[in-house]
């Protein structure tokens, strides 16, 4: 089952890398865990940046400002000057495949303001934009005749090695959930685009239950490295119930933050990291907090917000056109990622990194509202080109048999676990103590506790077998899976954040609350040898 490029992760980053392999000439092969009009990216409500000034006077260089000021310090410049200055052109590329945006008076693509930005620069359609580019990506590939694999749960990379310093990719295995067997799909180039690992947070996440941090954790055990980890970002306004995500696009028409005195206590357009904090404060005394967008009127909210109507009436019971929205602040996006280079590309030859699942170093300490759909385009064009063009130069052989056996091991071992303590009730407490020592604000207690409980549920993680054992859709299996994934980041998170010592945006200790350029203007690594994880500062 050999194909020029493989892609796991049917998200916008997985579909634009697809489609731009395939019109490079390669045969493509993508998998996913579950289908793709499922993906997280249709949660990204807002918008996606581009500096055409369509409604106001705007800038490539003031997207650059704005983008490294909220990334404090430790984004790349190159590679942010590449991601706003190819934002246009990206954008334009959506347009044309079909993506059906919102549109000003003059028929101009329609820009609204979201955090952080100096002007309006989001491009939008309604409150749905990413699911609109979703579905466009989807059925764009459906027309180019690629090859789609759904309920396919990534278990491993496949790699080679000719000697212990030239390492390639040869592919993947994958458990098929519909059969319970496992798979493997050999290819000389493989790109990652699983998404991020938010879901840690579990309820206190706004994310897919399928954001799990699947290829990060199989891209670690493979050899490649991670970086920035600790780097969480909060959305300030979730559902307070449910974590639903209420967009930014909410704000950015001129809603406002309330306490329960009905009085505005933060800048409601600055970065997120600020905003989350802000709102954490006031929680903190004991204040609740509501979103109020009943000023922009009933029109104007069906029109622009029409999706944040239907979502806080369906999950808090509330119209936001006559009432107050609840919310809280809930893990959102995650920084960190696969360390790749300026190729897309990780230490491992062959296999590449895109979207939420890798590190460009766009991003920093804190993500800019409307660049996550950005860059899974901007790069995602690039990853697909560049993987193309290494696999057509591949000359070297790919044996997947003894990763293959492996990985049919690891189930069979998983199905003979004993059953005596409940991962469900773990993975509960996991996303509580997360959310609660490991969130918004942090201190050295708080997480060397945390990291404690997580080396014991480590230790015993043998005891937390599965109750369903047969093998057609186990998904009692498949959420182990995610389980042990989830468990084996939380470590490598916790030790970033135990390791940077000072504040750096969504990264907030309150025993350190100050920036210290000196020490931490550099991005933690981690990587493991032999199963014993590292960690370092680089620049």
């Amino acid at each position: 089952m050999r194909s020029d490029v493989l892609i796991i992760g049917a998200g916008g980053a997985g579909l634009v890398a697809a489609i731009n392999a395939n019109e490079s000439g390669a045969k493509v092969r993508l998998i996913t865990k579950e289908y793709p009009t499922r993906s997280q990216t249709s949660m990204a409500q807002g918008g996606i940046n581009a500096a055409f000034g369509n409604v106001s006077e705007d800038s490539v260089e003031a997207h650059i400002k704005n983008t490294l000021k909220s990334a404090h310090g430790i984004a790349d410049e190159k590679a942010v000057k590449l991601l706003c200055e190819s934002a246009p052109d990206a954008v334009e590329w959506l347009d044309t495949i079909g993506v059906c945006f919102s549109r000003t008076k003059d028929a101009k693509i329609a820009q609204r303001t979201l955090g952080g930005a100096s002007a309006p620069r989001a491009c939008y359609a309604q409150d749905y934009t990413g699911l609109k580019i979703l579905h466009t990506l989807y059925d764009r590939c459906l027309s180019l005749g690629i090859e789609i694999l759904n309920e396919r749960c990534l278990l491993d990379f496949i790699t080679q090695e000719t000697d212990k310093t030239d390492v390639y990719i040869g592919g993947a295995t994958v458990l098929n959930i519909r059969t319970g067997e496992v798979e493997s799909y050999e290819a000389p180039a493989v790109i990652v685009a699983t998404g991020g690992y938010a879901r840690i947070y579990d309820k206190h996440s706004t994310n897919s239950t399928a954001s799990t941090g699947d290829g990060i954790a199989a891209a670690m055990r493979a050899g490649a490295r991670l970086s920035d980890m600790e780097f969480v970002q909060f959305h300030p306004t979730a559902l307070k119930n449910s974590s639903i995500l209420i967009s930014e696009s909410a704000r950015g028409a001129g809603g406002h933050l309330l306490n329960s005195k009905s009085e505005r206590f933060t800048n409601e357009l600055a970065p997120r990291d600020e905003v989350a904090r802000a709102i954490n404060d006031e929680i903190q005394k004991g204040e609740n907090i509501f979103l109020d967008i009943r000023h922009l009127g009933e029109e104007f909210i069906d029109e622009e917000l029409p999706q944040e109507r239907k979502l806080a009436k369906l999950y808090e019971n509330v119209d936001p056109a006559h009432e107050l929205i609840p919310i809280k602040p809930v893990a959102h996006y995650t920084m960190g990622g696969i360390e790749v280079d300026e190729n897309s590309m990780t230490k491992i030859k062959g296999l590449y990194g895109v979207g939420e699942c890798a590190n460009h170093k766009v991003h920093g300490a804190n993500r800019l509202g409307g660049n996550s759909l950005l860059e899974l385009v901007v790069f995602g064009r690039e990853a697909g080109k560049n993987a193309a063009l290494y696999a057509k130069n591949f000359d070297k052989t790919i044996d997947a048999s003894k990763q293959t056996k492996k990985a049919q091991d690891f189930i069979a071992g998983v199905k003979d676990f004993t059953n005596e303590i409940d991962f469900y009730e773990k993975r509960s407490f996991i996303g509580d103590i997360f959310y609660n020592n490991v969130g918004i604000s942090r201190d050295e207690s708080g997480l060397q506790s945390v990291l404690e409980d997580i080396r014991q549920i480590q230790r015993e993680v043998s005891l937390m077998g599965l109750k369903d054992k047969s093998k057609i859709y186990n998904t009692n299996l498949v959420e182990f899976i995610e389980f042990g994934n989830m468990l084996e980041l939380s470590e490598i998170i916790l030790v970033c954040a135990i390791s940077r010592n000072e504040s750096r945006g969504a990264h907030f200790r309150s025993d350190m609350p100050k920036e210290n350029d000196t020490a931490y203007k550099a991005h933690t690594i981690t990587w493991k040898e032999e199963s014993l994880l590292f960690s370092d500062f680089m620049e």
